[in-house]
């Protein structure tokens, strides 16, 4: 929940800046008779320390043919619109552009928003994106460390109980094997241009850069597959009950050793897991199929629309959210959300891997063989095993009502 409102504070951080120019109201008129209505140095210092800046005085500056002199007194335009005004019109979006193609995305021939959504990716999207990672797996290393390998307290019993299906490994694999190519293509694409071209040259990066994105834009459709299989297969183990909060009151036994809850087929750690990637998986699906048919699935307009219904950005301190935007502003919030989206799921798959590999021993059976050693699944999930016990002793048990044959 901390990452996730993180996500959201930033989200809403750039949204502060998007709408800024656009909120002037009860500011003090600044003097421009110095600079001819020009703007001033004042202005200029306070767009380099990132300040609110009234544009107003120029945005609607953009000429009026209309009052220009007669074609043959002209002196200039004399009130027409001059090359300047022209291209502070398409600046603001106020220039009447007509095109034969394209649709209304190829009517913004210039966009401020372009260069904040550039800032952000290469500055606090990076940088943040950059710290949770990073802090993610320091955590782990720190946990490893202190409380090692989470080992099976019982006597094994050289028996093995069946774990998952082999639909059910697929599903997990198909999903997880397609998000593990979506994240390292995906920290190619937002880091490499810093991380990696220092390393290995312009010449070799461009193939990769290449690569990545076709391995990125297709392998996208195998995991929302596999989100879809997930789902299906699990959502019914996957309902909280009363027995979590004993799994609750003891931290899942991970902080202290011989300490083992009562579970059923998932506990409520994997339960957190489970529904985070399934909620994360269809944002991140959703903005990832924005981008993937760029100008055809608009998301933020209305969706701003509706959080300025419920009051939320007000609740927060921000003023009502923009509910018209160009399809390019369309385009950059998708981007900046699918990237934190994928930053946090990336985050608690991190600590997924961990404890289903080094961080407890038998764990990794479950989605490798599907059969689990029988004292693993009595410590990790003793009440699954009760159930699937009492049926097989259900199904083997002779029918009352069988008439014996003569």
């Amino acid at each position: 929940m901390k990452r996730l409102a993180l996500a959201v504070v930033l989200l809403f951080a750039f949204l502060v800046q998007g709408i800024a120019q656009d909120q002037t109201q009860g500011q003090q008129p600044v003097d421009r008779s110095a600079t001819g209505g020009a703007q001033t140095l004042e202005d200029i210092m306070k767009r380099q320390r990132g300040e609110k800046v009234d544009t107003g005085f120029r945005r609607n500056e953009t000429g009026d043919p209309n009052s220009a002199a007669g074609i043959s007194s002209q002196l200039g335009t004399l009130g027409g619109a001059s090359d300047p005004e022209l291209w502070r019109a398409l600046r603001y979006g106020s220039a009447d552009i007509t095109v034969s193609s394209g649709g209304k995305e190829a009517t913004v021939l210039m966009q401020d928003g372009g260069m904040r959504w550039l800032a952000w990716r290469k500055g606090p999207l990076a940088t943040y994106g950059a710290y949770l990672l990073a802090g993610t797996l320091a955590f782990l290393v720190l946990f490893f460390l202190l409380r090692g390998r989470i080992r099976i307290d019982g006597e094994k019993t050289g028996h093995t109980i069946t774990r998952f299906k082999a639909i059910e490994r697929f599903g997990h694999w198909l999903l997880a094997g397609s998000f593990i190519l979506l994240a390292i293509t995906g920290l190619i694409t937002l880091f490499g241009r810093y991380a990696i071209i220092p390393l290995i040259g312009k010449d070799t990066f461009g193939p990769v850069a290449f690569a990545s994105k076709w391995v990125h834009n297709n392998v996208s459709w195998a995991f929302m597959l596999g989100l879809v299989m997930v789902f299906v297969m699990w959502v019914a183990h996957n309902i909280p009950n009363k027995t979590d909060l004993k799994w609750i009151a003891v931290g899942g036994g991970l902080l202290k050793k011989g300490v083992h809850p009562p579970a059923r087929k998932f506990n409520f750690g994997q339960k957190l897991v489970f529904w985070g990637v399934i909620v994360l998986g269809v944002s991140i699906s959703a903005s990832g199929i924005s981008l993937l048919f760029p100008f055809e699935f608009p998301m933020f307009a209305v969706t701003f629309e509706k959080l300025n219904a419920l009051g939320l950005p007000q609740l927060v301190g921000l003023g009502p959210l923009p509910t018209e935007l160009a399809p390019h502003e369309e385009m950059q919030y998708a981007q900046l959300w699918h990237s934190i989206v994928a930053f946090l799921m990336i985050a608690m798959i991190l600590a997924h891997i961990y404890i289903g590999s080094v961080g407890m021993e038998g764990a990794y059976d479950a989605m490798g063989s599907g059969e689990v050693e029988l004292q693993w699944a009595r410590e990790h999930h003793g009440l699954w095993v009760k159930e699937v016990e009492e049926a097989q002793r259900s199904s083997k048990a002779p029918d009352k009502n069988t008439v014996p044959a003569e």
